[in-house]
């Protein structure tokens, strides 16, 4: 008896032990498995994979993939090559828990291992990295790099050689040390397995006194450890058993599901209650032992059904009953309930019901709407008043659509993938996105089906769905394609909703333009200044010059005449005429092409002038040139620099000079062309090389362009010109050829019309945008206040050589003696040219000059009348009648 009683004792303290090895060593092998990731992702770490600082189209080299390829880039520059030695503890740890081997006082090895670690850094901080370290910290990583500018704070100056050993060999002693209290193991250990008790001892006096102080010699704190393992334990145990009834109930599932498309398939229609014999056996179990029957009935549930279905599961065929009858309380509670009748097979077929999401908000109105609706008496204007937004028209909100009703769009999405099966097209409709003006709904197709023939069915669509028109697209970054399909009602996105809105507000831009709202009705607006230029397309009625207005109105909304200039080309006589008067304007509205051309060459030269300036001053783009100048007024300080002049005679030193510069704050300048086609006809070489010097060098300069033609060709929209525009709207044009010129793709001509657009940013991305509506009367409106601000500030010199080169030409006609010629300015430039390189020919001028060949031989003309070089010789030769020192020159 007294063998039997050591038995049972030390099955008792056996199990404890058991419960509480198995999570210990399964948390070692954590620790341990964790470790061997992290080597080797930073093993396999290569400077070139994607991570969260670099962003790369390439895949991750990493064996772990791209998180692996995070893990390693922010290790390294974080830590440097310090992770290498943050990793070592964790691991003796991990391996001691395994050996049933725990460290005591694992607090204070917890804070001597971070110690340890950031000091590791700094000590790889002070070793001088190779030159095939990828990364611009140190070996160190950031963390070293603090120690590297505390060295500096200390000493004034950074660490040479000699002294960065002395810094390691100081940091190398405490990270020794903190490293062998962090990595030392205690002498406490796990419980162990019962040795000596656990086996049978005869009994006696013996016997019983080994066995008698097993009891005493466990610490009570221990008990309270063991409930908590031996409690994990049963979790795991329990989470254990839960999978394996899940993954049974799937199985179930699924069986079900491929006997009732067996049944489909041979359009069988199952009964209103089905009878478990003579159904056929989905899930074929044994029957059920006496012992199982009674654990069964003992507990009054099923063996697998623990856990009901979710609430949004709805069974897709009935669950038949299994073939093996219970009996008992087990067959009570699980007694066969009525079938739900299943339809015909046609119907049967499970419907998945898309995800219509929510129309976008309208936008918030912003401060500036608050404000003027409050008005206020005692502010008295003073300075430039902006154009208040009373003098738009407000939006009429006629509340929730019923067309953008949830029901009616998912019926939508059900035609919708109805009539793209019946052109062989099979995807499910995943995504409805209701806007103001179309509705996307985003199609998944199956895999194999081709995104271009989807594409090439645009017009198929729109007959099937009874629309005006469809464009089809694929969406950016996802496996879907984007169908949209126009409203039957059609709401109009308002400017004033747009200009009072808090985006507007927000938007950090220079020269902020209202483009319109998305497809979801989220408003956009775009900086004219990052755009930089912008080039626009569309036929007749489909909102071009409406979207031209808004985009002015916005910037007069915004900018005051010392903040921006315009300068409009209107070859057409009508769409920008009313703007005439603004006090934005530098010059009267140029409607005579040839004008056009001299406007276009002053804002070249303005454009150098002003580079001439920046470069003066040191500085790299407008914004550095006007906060410059506005720092040096506030200061009262002139702005100077010094200046090589010469060289001294007598001793040969260079003589320097300090110049002085008396500047003002440069204002943008934007150039609207409406009509680009009637430009290009007049003088198409002189437009095109103006419009092209504009688009590559005047960004930094502050000048922008917006050109607008109705004709997107490629006589119009040449190669040269569309290269250096980036940014492009093409609304509604009339054939795919006129999209690829304006937009490199075909769509345009699917839009609606009536200021639906296209736009496509710098990087190629196209989105599909609504303009705001704006009336001729709101435009009069917001012009008749600007005039009342006062009148223009008009530059002659915009359109004036142009004038002077005509009254010179009919004055040479008439053959008086006053040759007006392009100018005296430009005159005497030639004269100079001619005098200082001794070379006299019509091309030679008009590439030093960089005018036309007419200009060019006009001033050649006026130089032989006034006896500056001689006529032709047989040869077509001229030769220089005046010196260097003559009058003048």
């Amino acid at each position: 008896m007294p063998a039997q009683h050591l038995l049972e004792d030390a099955r008792r303290e056996t199990a404890p032990a058991i419960a509480i090895r198995i999570p210990v060593r399964l948390m070692g092998a954590i620790i341990l498995g964790v470790v061997a990731l992290v080597l080797v992702s930073l093993a396999t770490w290569s400077v070139d994979d994607p991570s969260l600082s670099y962003a790369s189209g390439e895949p991750a080299r990493n064996w772990l993939g791209f998180p692996g390829a995070v893990i390693a880039d922010m290790a390294f520059q974080v830590f440097g090559l310090g992770i290498l030695t943050l990793l070592v503890p964790p691991s003796l740890w991990g391996w001691g828990l395994i050996r049933h081997r725990v460290a005591t006082r694992m607090g204070l090895r917890l804070a001597a291992w971070v110690a340890a670690s950031v000091l590791s850094c700094g000590l790889f901080a002070f070793i001088i990295a190779p030159e095939s370290w990828p990364l611009p910290t140190g070996l160190g990583g950031l963390v070293g790099q603090s120690f590297t500018n505390l060295a500096v704070l200390a000493t004034g100056a950074s660490p040479q050689p000699v002294t960065a050993v002395l810094f390691a060999i100081i940091i190398a002693a405490p990270t020794l040390a903190l490293f062998w209290i962090a990595m030392g193991l205690g002498k406490v250990t796990l419980p162990e397995l019962p040795k000596g008790k656990a086996k049978a001892k005869p009994a006696g006096a013996k016997g019983a006194a080994a066995a008698a102080p097993v009891d005493d010699d466990e610490p009570e704190r221990d008990s309270i450890f063991d409930v908590i393992l031996g409690y994990a334990v049963h979790l795991g145990f329990s989470a254990r058993s839960a999978v394996r009834r899940a993954r049974a109930g799937i199985a179930q599932r699924r069986a079900a599901e491929a006997e009732a498309e067996a049944w489909r398939g041979e359009a069988v229609e199952p009964s209103l209650n089905a009878n478990a014999a003579s159904a056929p056996a989905v899930r074929a179990e044994p029957a059920l032992t006496v012992e199982r029957r009674s654990i069964v009935a003992a507990h009054d549930e099923p063996p697998f059904d623990d856990y009901p279905p979710e609430p949004d599961e709805e069974p897709d065929m009935p669950r038949w009953e299994m073939q093996t009858p219970l009996r008992g309380p087990m067959a009570a509670s699980r007694s066969p309930a009525p079938m739900p009748h299943v339809p015909a097979a046609h119907q049967a077929a499970p419907v998945v019901s898309p995800r219509v999401a929510a129309p976008a908000p309208r936008p918030q109105p912003g401060m500036r709407a608050a404000r003027e609706a409050q008005g206020s008496f005692l502010d008295e204007p003073h300075g430039f008043e902006l154009p208040e937004l009373n003098l738009l028209t407000p939006p009429k909100h006629k509340g929730a659509s019923p067309e953008h009703a949830p029901e009616r769009l998912e019926a939508m999405a059900r035609k919708l993938e109805s009539v793209l099966a019946d052109f062989g097209v099979k995807g499910d409709i995943i995504n409805v996105r209701p806007g103001p003006v179309v509705t996307l709904y985003e199609l998944e197709p199956a895999p194999g089906i081709k995104s271009s023939r989807v594409i090439s069915l645009a017009d198929d669509i729109a007959r099937s769905m009874s629309a005006i028109s469809v464009r089809v697209a694929v969406v950016p970054g996802r496996n879907a394609i984007g169908i949209e399909l126009p409203n039957e009602v059609r709401e109009t996105v308002y400017l004033r909703e747009m200009l009072a809105s808090s985006d507007f507000e927000k938007m950090k831009g220079k020269l902020p333009i209202c483009l319109g709202k998305t497809i979801g009705g989220e408003p956009i607006i775009a900086d004219l200044a990052r755009m930089p230029h912008l080039l626009i397309a569309g036929t007749t009625g489909s909102g071009k010059s409406v979207g031209i207005n808004t985009f002015i109105l916005s910037l007069l909304y915004q900018m005051t005449p010392e903040q921006c200039r315009l300068i409009m080309i209107d070859p057409k006589m009508l769409e920008l005429s009313i703007y005439d008067g603004i006090p934005h304007l530098l010059t009267p509205v140029v409607t005579d092409p040839s004008k056009a051309v001299v406007a276009l060459k002053w804002a070249v030269r303005e454009m150098e002038d002003r580079y001439r300036k920046m470069s003066k001053i040191g500085v790299r783009n407008i914004d550095g040139f006007n906060q410059r100048v506005s720092e040096s007024k506030a200061k009262g300080e002139v702005i100077t620099r010094t200046v090589q002049t010469g060289f001294d005679r007598e001793t040969g030193e260079a003589i320097f000079e300090s110049e002085e510069f008396n500047l003002e704050p440069l204002p943008f300048i934007v150039i609207i062309i409406d009509e680009m086609a009637d430009l290009m006809m007049v003088a198409g070489k002189e437009i095109e090389g103006s419009v092209q010097r504009l688009a590559q060098m005047a960004r930094a300069a502050g000048i922008h362009v917006i050109t607008a033609t109705q004709r997107p060709s490629v006589d119009v929209i040449t190669g040269t010109i569309k290269a250096n525009f980036p940014t492009r709207i093409s609304f509604m044009v009339t054939s795919k050829i006129d999209s690829r010129t304006i937009l490199g793709e075909q769509g345009a001509e699917q839009l609606l019309g009536n200021g639906d657009m296209l736009y496509m940013a710098g990087g190629g991305r196209i989105r599909r945008l609504h303009g705001p509506f704006v009336a001729d009367s709101e435009v009069e409106a917001v012009v008749n206040h600007l005039k009342s601000q006062g009148a223009p500030d008009y530059l002659d010199a915009i359109v004036a050589d142009e004038d002077e080169m005509d009254e010179g030409g009919a004055s040479a006609a008439g053959g008086g003696d006053d040759y007006g010629g392009s100018g005296d300015e430009l005159y005497d430039k030639a004269v100079n040219v001619v005098l200082t390189d001794k070379k006299v020919s019509t091309s030679y001028i008009q590439r030093r000059l960089a005018v036309g060949y007419n200009k060019a031989a006009t001033l050649i003309e006026r130089m032989e009348k006034e006896g500056v070089i001689s006529s032709p010789n047989h040869a077509g030769k001229r030769e220089i009648l005046v010196g260097n020192n003559a009058d003048g020159y």
